[in-house]
C-alpha cells in the first residue's frame, strides 16, 4: 500500500480533528462529568487552539497529511531550520497506529537530518506513550521542559 504526504488544506481541517482527538480519547474518556457533545467540544476547542498555535509560531514547515491509498490517515509536521529539523508533531488515526508507518517516516526524516548534518528533535510529553517508540528509534532525552521532554535522535 502506498503512503504519501500532501499539504494540508482547508478541506483536511474535519479529518485533522479526528486525528487530533483520537490522540486525546484516553484522557478525555476519564472525564466521566462530561457527556459526548461536551468531551467533543473541548476537543475541539483545544485542536483549534493547537493547530492556529503551529501555523503562526512554526511558519515555513511542512504542515502534511499522511494518506495511504489516497485516505488520510494521519498528520505529520515538520520544521526544517537552519540548525535542526524538528518533529512538530506526527499522530495517525487509531486504525493506523502501530503497522509501521510512523517508523518509516521517521527513520525518512532521521535520513534527511544525517543527509544535511543537523540534528533531528522533538517534544514529547512525559507521559506519552510514544516515548518508549520514540526511545527504540534512537532519540535520547537532552532536556527536561517540565510537562514535555525535548529528545534529539543520536
Amino acid at each position: 500500500m502506498t503512503v504519501a504526504l500532501r499539504p494540508i488544506t482547508d478541506a483536511d481541517l474535519p479529518i485533522l480533528f479526528e486525528i487530533y482527538a483520537g490522540t486525546r480519547a484516553e484522557e478525555v474518556a476519564q472525564v466521566t462529568w462530561w457527556d459526548d457533545e461536551q468531551k467533543r467540544a473541548f476537543l475541539f476547542q483545544q485542536f483549534a487552539a493547537q493547530h492556529q498555535y503551529y501555523l503562526q509560531n512554526y511558519i515555513n514547515s511542512s504542515f502534511d497529511v499522511i494518506t495511504r491509498e489516497d485516505s488520510v490517515i494521519g498528520r505529520l509536521y515538520v520544521a526544517r531550520w537552519e540548525n535542526q529539523l524538528r518533529i512538530i508533531d506526527i499522530a495517525f488515526l487509531p486504525a493506523h497506529r502501530g503497522k509501521g508507518i510512523g517508523t518509516g517516516l521517521v527513520q525518512g526524516l532521521l535520513a534527511e537530518s544525517r543527509e544535511r548534518g543537523v540534528p533531528l528533535t522533538i517534544h514529547v510529553e512525559q507521559n506519552n506513550p510514544a516515548l518508549q517508540w520514540y526511545q527504540r528509534l534512537g532519540f535520547r532525552m537532552v532536556e527536561d521542559k517540565g510537562v514535555y521532554f525535548l529528545l534529539k535522535a543520536v
